[in-house]
């Protein structure tokens, strides 16, 4: 099982350091994705099965659907769609589904031989997981939070459009003649 545990570190690792190096934001978010199924594979692995499943629940399913959101709230207009046309090629697809292919076969192998699995660690319930978090790892989890709430703020701030007012008719000054009626 360790080896399965190097492969998923490895495909967590190298999908991040891909992620961060993408200029297109779908491109990365389709790495970080995979690299989000490759964390929850690790903690499966280490006996973290909860946490197992809040990574996909949460980080590669919510907060991944707000991030696509997000983006596609950004790219407004006609040339925006092209764009996307243009990028969406079933190349892009390629680097993503080869590291969520290696996934998915561990994944499968993992599900045939979960019996022979020993686990470093004991998990823990759900309950206390969140005593352990609003206790010991309070600070943590209020950064956290402050730093999503300064990511939604940011993204309003961005995505939003600006009203520019009515354009007025131009006045000119009216001639003398103009104003007066014989």
């Amino acid at each position: 099982m360790t080896v399965i545990l190097y492969i998923a570190m490895g495909i967590a690792l190298l999908t991040t350091v891909i992620a961060l190096t993408r200029l297109n934001a779908i491109h990365a978010l389709l790495y970080l994705i995979t690299s989000l199924l490759a964390i929850a594979v690790v903690f499966f692995l280490l006996g973290a099965h909860f946490a197992a499943a809040l990574e996909v629940i949460i980080y590669a399913g919510a907060i991944m659907v707000l991030f696509v959101f997000t983006v596609m709230m950004l790219n407004l207009g006609p040339p925006a769609i092209e764009q996307e046309r243009r990028w969406f090629v079933p190349g892009m697809w390629a680097g993503p589904g080869i590291f969520l292919l290696m996934l998915l076969g561990e994944i499968i192998y993992l599900v045939y031989n979960l019996r022979g699995i020993e686990t470093s660690g004991t998990g823990g319930s759900p309950s206390e997981v969140g005593v352990s978090l609003y206790t010991t790892y309070l600070l943590g989890i209020e950064i956290s939070s402050m730093l999503l709430l300064a990511g939604v703020v940011g993204a309003y701030h961005l995505g939003r459009r600006a009203i520019l007012p009515v354009a007025e008719e131009p006045t000119r000054p009216l001639l003398l003649t103009e104003g007066r009626k014989s």
